[in-house]
């Protein structure tokens, strides 16, 4: 059986989870998410936690145990913490700005691209040239990072663009005569 799917995961105070059929409910203080339950996993809950069980001895069961263990795992911490991306822009007038659901970038282009932000994704500007997004959707919140870091990604000559707060942009040597 998989590593990840036999640990069992606890339910901190606050957390609502509700397992149907088809459906596993999660309701907690920043939102709720559901998902569909997979037919090769059995869901069991006792006293605040969560198992996850194989429902058959195949390959694809004990993969998908894990699976669904840890993506449960994510949406319980989701709606109890959060998830957060902080990116960070680098070049010579590059600027944010957070407008309620819009997010204005003002990053070398003839226009200012304007994003909108799908819903349960608050967008946050700390300083001009920092992104703060946040979000109760793992998933969700690294997409629309994603998609807010492909606007102007880091060129690899001057190291210009958005770039995640924690990333290492390599550097290369120019061209010599």
């Amino acid at each position: 059986m998989s590593r990840i799917g036999k640990l069992p995961v606890s339910i901190p105070a606050g957390v609502e989870i509700a397992v149907k059929d088809d459906l596993i409910n999660i309701k907690g203080t920043l939102g709720a998410l559901a998902l569909a339950q997979n037919a090769l996993v059995k869901v069991e809950s006792n006293n605040g936690t969560l198992t996850f069980v194989p429902a058959n001895e195949s390959r694809e069961a004990n993969a998908m145990s894990g699976t669904m263990r840890q993506l449960v795992n994510n949406m319980v911490n989701g709606v109890s913490k959060g998830f957060e991306k902080k990116l960070t822009l680098l070049g010579v007038g590059y600027k944010a700005q957070a407008q309620g659901t819009k997010l204005n970038l003002t990053v070398g282009y003839s226009h200012p691209v304007v994003m909108d932000m799908p819903a349960g994704i608050k967008v946050e500007t700390p300083t001009p040239t920092e992104i703060l997004i946040k979000g109760s959707d793992r998933q969700r919140v690294g997409q629309v990072a994603s998609e807010v870091r492909a606007v102007r990604p880091p060129e690899p000559y001057k190291g210009k663009g958005i770039r995640y707060a924690d990333e290492k942009v390599v550097i290369k040597e120019t061209k010599k005569k």
